[in-house]
C-alpha cells in the first residue's frame, strides 16, 4: 500500500491534493503536512512513506531548503515539487537539489497523477513543454563544472552563489554547516583562479553564455 505525503500550507489546496492523490492507484494512503517541521516529524516517525509532493512556497522555511534537508535525511524517498513557479531556473534548481520531478500548479489533475506514477516507477518527471530548455541549461551547468573540475557539492554552492545567497542561506538550503560552505567557496575560488565572489560569478556567467 502506497503512502504519499503532501506538504502544502494552504488547507483547502492540501485537502484537494490529498483527495486527488488517492487516484494514483487503489489503496493509496494520503498524509498531509502544513509546514517543514510537521513534514520532517512525520517522515521521522513513519519510514514507509513512498513519495513526497512538496510545495515550494512554505511559511518559515522555503520548499527548496526543505527539499535539501529531505534528500539528506531521507535519501530513499523521492520528492516531487509542486509549484506555481515553473521557470527553467526554478526547475533546474529543484532537480539539482535532488527532486525526482517538478509539476507546475497549472497542470491538470490527470497530468499530475501521470507524473507521480512516472516517479513512483523510477523515472524523473519534467513538464514536456519545458524539457528541451531544462536539458539545455543542465548542459551549460555541466560545462562550467567540468571546465573547472568542480565537485557536485561545489557546483551546487556556486549555483546558489549566482542566485545571491549568503553562506548562511546556502548552509540552510543544503543542510550543512556554514563552515562547510566556506570550505566549498574557497575550493571554488581556487579552481576558478579568482579571489572573490564577483569574479567567480562573472566567470561562470561568461562560460554559460558560450554554450
Amino acid at each position: 500500500m502506497l503512502k504519499l505525503l503532501v506538504v502544502e500550507d494552504h488547507a483547502m489546496v492540501r485537502e484537494g491534493l490529498l483527495k486527488a492523490v488517492k487516484r494514483v492507484e487503489p489503496g493509496v494512503t494520503p498524509l498531509g503536512a502544513a509546514d517543514a517541521a510537521a513534514a520532517l516529524e512525520l517522515l521521522a516517525d513513519d519510514d514507509d512513506v513512498d513519495l513526497v509532493l512538496l510545495d515550494l512556497m512554505l511559511p518559515g522555511t522555503s520548499g527548496m531548503a526543505l527539499l535539501g534537508v529531505m534528500r539528506r535525511r531521507f535519501p530513499t524517498i523521492p520528492v516531487v515539487i509542486l509549484s506555481a513557479l515553473d521557470d527553467v531556473d526554478t526547475i533546474n534548481r529543484a532537480l539539482r537539489q535532488g527532486a525526482a520531478g517538478f509539476i507546475p500548479k497549472s497542470s491538470s489533475t490527470e497530468n499530475m497523477l501521470a507524473a507521480l506514477r512516472e516517479v513512483l516507477a523510477g523515472g524523473v518527471y519534467v513538464p514536456p513543454r519545458l524539457r528541451d530548455l531544462v536539458e539545455r541549461q543542465q548542459a551549460r551547468g555541466r560545462t562550467v563544472a567540468e571546465r573547472y573540475g568542480l565537485t557536485a557539492g561545489q557546483w551546487r554552492v556556486l549555483e546558489l552563489l549566482t542566485q545571491g545567497k549568503t553562506n548562511r542561506q546556502i548552509a540552510e538550503m543544503l543542510d550543512v554547516t556554514e563552515g562547510t560552505v566556506k570550505i566549498h567557496v574557497s575550493a571554488i575560488f581556487k579552481a576558478m583562479k579568482v579571489t572573490n565572489r564577483t569574479q567567480a560569478l562573472l566567470l561562470a556567467k561568461k562560460h554559460r553564455q558560450k554554450i
